[in-house]
């Protein structure tokens, strides 16, 4: 969390996970779909594929006085130098599983560079939400598999489908409440 010289607060917020989780997909409905916030442009740098190469960037506010800087990082395995150039700093992770059976090595890769990077700041000063993504695949691994298989049983834990956009301003709402939340607590104490 920072001021600027406005005395306006901004938080960082990253969707971190493995590469084609649908974490760009996800921003893009949760910026589209948000009713209330006011928005900045939509930034995305990506290849020739449409695929993110650096991050997606998407500013949003509710009340002018606090802004969410809401970032995805790529995924792939070899843009782990700038997962940690844009994740620098960031209050919040929302982590976005792939539910298929067939990412589960890929997700606790993801999820255990997510760990390294942040440290002891993960679930602490930078609160992470997971959102299992891709419920609607016929191979979806079932909630509690999950759960079980990255560890996350003391986190909160959102079922989403990012194309339909289910469950997806939930899990939004969620993590922009834990930060305010943490702020405010922070501010009294």
């Amino acid at each position: 969390m920072k001021r600027d010289d406005k005395g306006r607060i901004h938080f960082k917020v990253i969707l971190w996970g493995p590469s084609m989780s649908g974490k760009t997909t996800a921003l893009r409905w949760i910026y589209n779909h948000s009713e209330g916030l006011t928005k900045g442009g939509f930034t995305s740098i990506e290849g020739p594929d449409g695929r993110t190469i650096f991050f997606d960037y998407a500013p949003m506010s509710a009340s002018g006085r606090v802004i969410f800087n809401v970032f995805t990082v790529a995924g792939a395995p070899t843009q782990r130098q700038r997962r940690q150039i844009v994740s620098k700093e960031a209050d919040g992770v929302l982590f976005v599983v792939d539910s298929s059976r067939e990412r589960l090595t890929e997700n606790i890769e993801s999820l255990r560079e997510l760990k390294e990077t942040f440290g002891d700041r993960l679930g602490k000063e930078a609160p992470l939400i997971a959102m299992l993504n891709k419920r609607d695949l016929p191979n979806a691994m079932g909630r509690g598999e999950i759960i079980e298989a990255l560890s996350f049983e003391k986190y909160q834990v959102y079922e989403t489908i990012s194309v339909l956009g289910i469950g997806l301003l939930q899990t939004f709402k969620a993590l922009i409440r834990t930060l305010i939340t943490q702020h405010l607590q922070g501010a009294a104490g």
